[in-house]
C-alpha cells in the first residue's frame, strides 16, 4: 500500500474535503500543516511545477494535484489502484 500525504492549511474547505473524501474510502493518510511553513510550500511548488494551491496531495511519491484530481481518480475508479500499488 502507498503511502497518501496531504499538504494542508488551516483555512482550506479544497484541504476538507480531500481528508473526508480519504477517510470515507477508508485509506489512512500523513497531514502535513503547511500554514506556518512557508519554505516547505513553496519548495514542492517548485518540484511540482509550480502548482502553489492545497492540498497537495502525494500518493507515494507520485504528485497527484489537489482534490479536483483526487475526485476524479476516485470517480474513475483508479484512486484504489494507485493506492495499492506496489
Amino acid at each position: 500500500m502507498q503511502e497518501i500525504t496531504v499538504y494542508t492549511t488551516v483555512v482550506c474547505t479544497y484541504c476538507n474535503a480531500a481528508k473526508r473524501l480519504l477517510t470515507q474510502r477508508g485509506y489512512d493518510y500523513k497531514e502535513v500543516d503547511l500554514t506556518n511553513n512557508p519554505d516547505l510550500r513553496q519548495q514542492l511548488s517548485a518540484a511540482n511545477s509550480g502548482y502553489r494551491t492545497v492540498p497537495m496531495i502525494f500518493i507515494g511519491k507520485e504528485f497527484i494535484g489537489g482534490y479536483t484530481e483526487l475526485a476524479a481518480l476516485d470517480k474513475h475508479g483508479t484512486l484504489a489502484a494507485k493506492v495499492s500499488a506496489p
